[in-house]
């Protein structure tokens, strides 16, 4: 019986058998060109005819080859503050334009392959460290592994700053924003700490705790104190099935590094805890999409209609605006709230006026309505006050349970002649 193969077998042996045929003679060309100047003649000659280098051209094309190589490291060394400062800021600009839903699969997906990367990394040096305690040996690419936990941890980073400063208010947010900032900044600075295990489980835990409060309520289609709890309970469960990976690659230098990672765990977890009960932690991953201040609000079709005044140019840079009134006439609030699909939830509107006798807000109106997630823009709604006196204005923008989503601020005048208008159309 024939065998269907042995045509492409007897190919191959030609091909093999044609490859020395070739190459030798080169080898042995080379040798005798090191004494005899006239063999080196012949063989630039048949080199160049073949379209190939000789060794001595080899040598020099690989030698600037390295040269090359060198002054770009010596480059890159040089400038590391300035590029790794640049990278900061164009890898925030870069996930706050690309992560526009923290719903999505893709995003997900982004959040899931940082984490995992950043695990692996801290598990295998720790494997290293582990092995060179017992006189082995480090592998020369070791020092690559600080660098990937570095990167999957400042990725993470920047992905929450651009997240959780859309659902903050700076000023109830500003200590966590804070810690983010700080943290985001310390992941570049701290670079040599990325070997330690210690720095980079307890900065690791913080990352899974943001991720799982951002995360838990897409996944459960609710969100509230229960619902946070989850979240930490979640986080506290993947980090100890962490920890037990990483005794079993190493049990001494566990031992060495436990009682201070358990440590920061819980100073972590606390901390969190604590930003969440005092309305400190931006309610992710609701968040304020637009909103602002009104004389007159209606939906028609697809889209709001609204009359409003015309503003300055400083009112696009936080300074607020002002509404003059005539007596008795409304003033409508409108605010489009994003929340992930299949997420329902209460959002309330609290009109306060600030009292200059007591120095204090005091609530003049709480209007509560439901919302449905899902929309990009957010979900739209107004809420009316018609008892608008003179004075300082504000508007809290909250959850059910007390969280707050945003602010927006206002000042009254009443109105001594002729109201100015403008229309304009919210999508």
């Amino acid at each position: 019986m024939a065998d269907s193969n042995a045509p492409k077998k007897s190919f191959w042996r030609r091909r093999q058998a044609a490859v020395p045929a070739r190459i030798e003679p080169s080898f042995e060309a080379m040798r005798a060109a090191e004494a005899d100047p006239m063999a080196q003649e012949a063989v630039k000659a048949a080199a160049t005819a073949e379209g190939a280098l000789t060794p001595a051209e080899s040598f020099a094309a690989g030698a600037a080859s390295v040269s090359l190589i060198r002054t770009v490291f010596k480059w890159f060394e040089r400038y590391e503050r300035q590029l790794s400062g640049a990278g900061m800021v164009g890898g925030f600009a870069f996930d706050n334009y690309n992560f526009r839903r923290i719903d999505l699969p893709n995003t997900q997906f982004v959040f899931i392959g940082y984490l995992t990367l950043a695990a692996l990394s801290i598990l295998i040096l720790h494997g290293m460290a582990e092995r060179a305690a017992r006189g082995h040996k480090m592998p020369r690419w070791h020092g690559v592994l600080p660098m990937v936990a570095q990167f999957a941890l400042g990725a993470l980073w920047s992905a929450f700053l651009v997240f959780y400063s859309r659902g903050a208010v700076l000023t109830a947010s500003w200590p966590f924003m804070l810690v983010l900032v700080a943290i985001f900044i310390a992941n570049e600075v701290f670079k040599k700490y990325h070997s330690r295990l210690i720095f980079t489980a307890v900065l690791l835990f913080f990352a899974l705790f943001s991720y799982a409060i951002v995360t838990t309520p897409i996944l459960t289609g609710s969100i509230g104190t229960l619902t946070f709890l989850i979240s930490g309970l979640v986080s506290l469960i993947l980090f100890s099935l962490f920890l037990k990976l990483v005794k079993a690659v190493g049990k001494e230098q566990w031992r060495g590094a436990k009682w201070w990672i358990l440590l920061g765990t819980a100073v972590v977890y606390a901390t969190l805890n604590a930003f969440y009960f005092t309305d400190v932690l931006p309610p992710l991953p609701l968040a304020l999409a637009d909103g602002g201040i009104y004389r007159f609000v209606a939906k028609k079709g697809n889209e709001y209609d609204a009359v409003g005044e015309p503003q300055p140019w400083t009112t696009a840079f936080g300074i607020k605006p002002v509404m003059h009134v005539a007596p008795g006439q409304p003033l409508y609030v409108y605010t489009a709230v994003f929340a992930p699909i299949k997420i329902s939830t209460a959002i309330v509107h609290r009109w306060q006026r600030y009292n200059p006798a007591r120095h204090k807000w005091q609530t003049v109106e709480r209007i509560t309505y439901p919302i449905n997630g899902g929309r990009d823009g957010g979900y739209r709604s107004y809420t009316i006050n018609r008892h608008i006196t003179p004075g300082d204005w504000r508007v809290d923008v909250s959850t059910g349970d007390g969280h707050t989503l945003g602010r927006i601020r206002f000042a009254v005048e009443n109105a001594a002649g002729p109201l100015m208008s403008e229309n304009r159309v919210l999508k």
